[in-house]
């Protein structure tokens, strides 16, 4: 999915990897997280694919950089997936470690799910910043209706960590509970 979200971003306008990486940081890492490795082998796999092309420019005392854009088959290849109305399978790490907890202390499951709750806050302050950059970036690619499904997008984030924030809340006191029960309390 890596390579669609460059693409996406491609069509927008032509970008370094450089370029491309901060924009991630800035909008796509809330919900699809992507290191700078993975950005420019995948930059490689689309230009091998012809899915995007790159142009070298020469730059004063730094190293040249490529700019890369779009191609037609790119753009077709996008919109194809775009169009591919069928849902990935249902896989969640964090509910699989979650039902097989059972196999470890409660101590140990009750901080796992304090950091899951920890990350959860920590993601939906984080997730603030967000709309400054959707509302950016809008103006930066002078499409402002854009910024409608990057609004959807960021509300389903901020929706999704508050329910994660919730149910972890709810398992905590669960796990908290049955340790009272353990110890005769």
């Amino acid at each position: 999915m890596l390579k669609h979200g460059i693409l996406g971003l491609l069509n927008y306008k032509e970008m370094s990897g450089y370029e491309i990486m901060v924009v991630f940081r800035d909008s796509l890492n809330f919900f699809w997280q992507a290191q700078t490795s993975q950005i420019y082998r995948e930059l490689q796999n689309l230009k091998k694919c012809g899915w995007v092309t790159d142009v070298t420019v020469p730059q004063q005392g730094k190293p040249d950089k490529n700019i890369f854009s779009v191609t037609e088959a790119g753009k077709l290849e996008l919109k194809r997936w775009l169009s591919d109305d069928s849902m990935e399978p249902n896989k969640n790490p964090l509910l699989m470690r979650t039902f097989f907890r059972g196999e470890l202390p409660l101590e140990e499951n009750i901080r796992f799910f304090q950091a899951v709750q920890a990350y959860s806050i920590r993601f939906l302050k984080e997730m603030e910043k967000p709309p400054v950059s959707a509302s950016f970036y809008a103006k930066e690619i002078n499409e402002p209706e854009q910024a409608i499904y990057w609004g959807m997008t960021i509300e389903y984030g901020m929706m999704y960590m508050d329910m994660l924030r919730r149910w972890s809340e709810t398992c905590i006191t669960r796990l908290e509970k049955l340790t009272k029960e353990h110890s005769g309390d």
